[in-house]
């Protein structure tokens, strides 16, 4: 989802920049994801015949109509953030106190 707001937002990227722009994804992840992306139909990749070549990822019509449902997601995620971390919260409370440590003998 992040790669396909980034570049609705963005447009057509290189993949130095959509790196820049989701910092918090390795460059393998980038990658496959970008690759599985295509594959589904939902990005292009075009490469332009320069040395080194140049490799730019777009949204195709797919991915576009994507979008509507996504943003509903994202709206949908950032009204319910403090409720889902306050149930996060709650159950981890419950799941240390739950624990039982092995007790070893001899």
């Amino acid at each position: 989802m992040l790669i396909l707001c980034t570049l609705a937002k963005n447009g057509t990227l290189r993949f130095s920049a959509l790196k820049m722009h989701i910092e918090d994804i390795s460059p393998r992840m980038l990658t496959r994801t970008l690759r599985r992306l295509e594959q589904d139909g939902f990005v292009s990749r075009a490469v332009q015949p320069t040395n080194p070549p140049r490799v730019e990822y777009a949204l195709t019509p797919l991915g576009t109509s994507l979008l509507a449902p996504v943003w509903e997601f994202v709206r949908w995620a950032k009204k319910n953030r403090g409720r889902v971390l306050e149930s996060r919260q709650r159950n981890s409370r419950r799941a240390d106190t739950a624990r039982t440590w092995p007790v070893r003998i001899g």
